[in-house]
């Protein structure tokens, strides 16, 4: 494998010691070697991830810098085609599946490039599966 679509919900766990699991840290230990790929809304994602625990009190300020340097260190690349020209399949993979329009996101760019998804969420999952896209293991 050289690159996976890498979701929010992986890249949120490793954020939180009583989110990562051993499914997160596979994910981290295959992204050193390869290279994850992401939508261009994911890091609109992490950063309301990250607010939201800053203001739950879960996260300092210098925590939230500091996870996102961690973040552009690693070989993540924000996919360059903006999917305001993909609402339509969007908009048909959400209601098919019944996910979320972020959700969508993540599954269309899977298809779309033939990658392998890593994702924590089952829905995600079970939609991926449908759609023939492999799920990171």
């Amino acid at each position: 494998m050289r690159q996976f679509v890498l979701d929010t919900s992986v890249i949120a766990s490793w954020c939180f010691k009583d989110e990562t699991d051993r499914y997160s840290d596979a994910v981290l230990e295959l992204l050193l070697a390869n290279e994850g790929l992401i939508p261009s809304l994911c890091p609109y994602e992490i950063v309301n991830v990250l607010l939201v625990a800053e203001r739950r009190k879960r996260l300092t300020n210098a925590d939230s810098v500091q996870f996102i340097n961690l973040l552009e260190s690693l070989p993540i690349r924000v996919d360059p085609q903006p999917s305001d020209h993909m609402m339509n399949e969007l908009l048909a993979l959400g209601r098919r599946y019944k996910l979320s329009a972020y959700d969508s996101a993540y599954l269309a760019l899977a298809m779309r490039e033939g990658l392998p998804l890593a994702t924590r969420d089952d829905a995600l999952k079970k939609a991926a599966k449908k759609c023939g896209v492999e799920h990171v293991t």
